[in-house]
């Protein structure tokens, strides 16, 4: 028997561990796939100001997030001229910091396991049963009892669809736009760098000191940019990014970035409590999907925590109210996002394509803009 049972060994699930583990409260961790992959899997990674005060608040930021570099301008390049948007200069001081997101993950499990937490690997065929009453969990070559189930295991996970289905809403929406994203050994920029061009959106992200991550819209089911030649790959990046000089490098690994969004409510039933992925996605723009799966983690904590500690369960009946309040916020500022740096191109319509002119044009002619623009980029408090 434990406190938590912790389906899932990502940001949210190792952030909740963290932190009960740091409150007293028990818990057991079951990730269905191995260490290795849990700690190599690549992913950006942005904290927002208020995802890295959920580390140094709960004294975990010098083990978590050492050695992270603080972000300052963001270059938003307009038809290859720079505009360089300087953040922490409109939200009083406050930016996120850099930390890739299996460094993060990495350093949430050392962590863990270090200060004694019970993290099973490769546990298959998880299931939930009896969450009306006492929850069980049962999985290839186990079963535990909780008094509580945190479901954090991703989108394509088991928490959410052990839900019945007249008791969830969900909503999707899809951008209808691709990212085709490259590393590449190619010189990192000064500055996070996002390209807005006629020919189509294009990005460049340091990952680290030789290296870069590159974004490239494309057109979703019309074509597969994997295929392109990677010469092909470079015209298209010195074209939309405006820079004809871009040195160029090999290329080591190809993805696609699916551009969707989806929101479940509510995010709790009976005894289990949905966190991250398993509750939401959100595009890239504004990088805000990560960070919101550490603010769940966080609130859930503390509703945890005041439920088997204190006997309060008034914060667990608000979590998934409090959740969806930022949730809602983060996805529409991310639509607004997708919109100013997506409907310049060619492919929109030229009304589409005003008012996304008229957006850009408005964060350095308004500072009133300026400034909201900065507080989401850095991250909003509880609403």
């Amino acid at each position: 028997m434990t406190d938590v049972a912790i389906i899932g060994a990502g940001p949210a699930g190792l952030t909740l561990a963290n932190l009960l583990q740091r409150n007293g409260i028990s818990c057991v961790v079951l990730e269905s796939r191995d260490r290795s992959h849990v700690e190599d899997r690549q992913r950006a990674g942005v904290l927002d100001h208020y995802g890295s005060e959920i580390f140094a608040k709960a004294g975990l930021a010098d083990a978590v997030i050492a050695g992270a570099y603080r972000e300052k301008f963001l270059e938003l390049r307009y038809e290859g001229e720079p505009h360089f948007f300087d953040g922490p200069s409109h939200a009083g001081g406050r930016a996120g910091v850099i930390v890739p997101q299996q460094l993060l993950v990495r350093r949430l499990l050392t962590t863990f396991l270090e200060g004694g937490g019970d993290l099973r690997f490769a546990a298959k065929d998880v299931a939930l049963h009896d969450l009306t009453t006492t929850p069980r969990v049962t999985y290839a070559g186990g079963e535990l009892t909780a008094s509580y189930v945190a479901g954090c295991d991703g989108f394509h996970g088991v928490s959410r669809g052990s839900i019945p289905a007249a008791e969830l809403t969900t909503y999707s929406f899809d951008h209808g736009i691709g990212w085709y994203t490259v590393l590449a050994e190619a010189p990192p920029p000064r500055h996070a760098l996002m390209a807005i061009s006629e020919h189509g959106f294009a990005a460049q992200f340091a990952r680290g000191p030789h290296s870069s991550r590159f974004y490239l819209e494309y057109r979703p089911g019309a074509e597969d940019p994997r295929e392109w030649p990677d010469d092909y790959t470079w015209e298209q990046l010195r074209l939309r990014l405006g820079d004809p000089d871009l040195p160029g490098g090999a290329i080591t690994d190809k993805e696609i970035v699916e551009m969707r969004s989806f929101v479940a409510e509510p995010m709790a039933y009976a005894n289990l409590f949905l966190a991250g992925d398993a509750a939401h996605i959100i595009t890239p723009m504004g990088a805000k999907g990560m960070n919101l799966a550490l603010a769940d983690a966080d609130v859930l904590a503390t509703a945890l925590t005041a439920a088997l500690r204190d006997a309060d369960d008034g914060p667990l009946r608000s979590y998934s109210d409090t959740c969806l309040r930022r949730t809602w916020d983060y996805q529409e500022f991310s639509r607004w996002f997708t919109e100013m740096v997506h409907d310049a191109g060619a492919q929109s319509d030229p009304f589409r394509r005003r008012l996304a002119k008229a957006r850009f044009d408005r964060l350095w002619a308004n500072p009133k803009a300026a400034a909201w623009f900065a507080d989401m980029m850095a991250g909003t408090a509880l609403l």
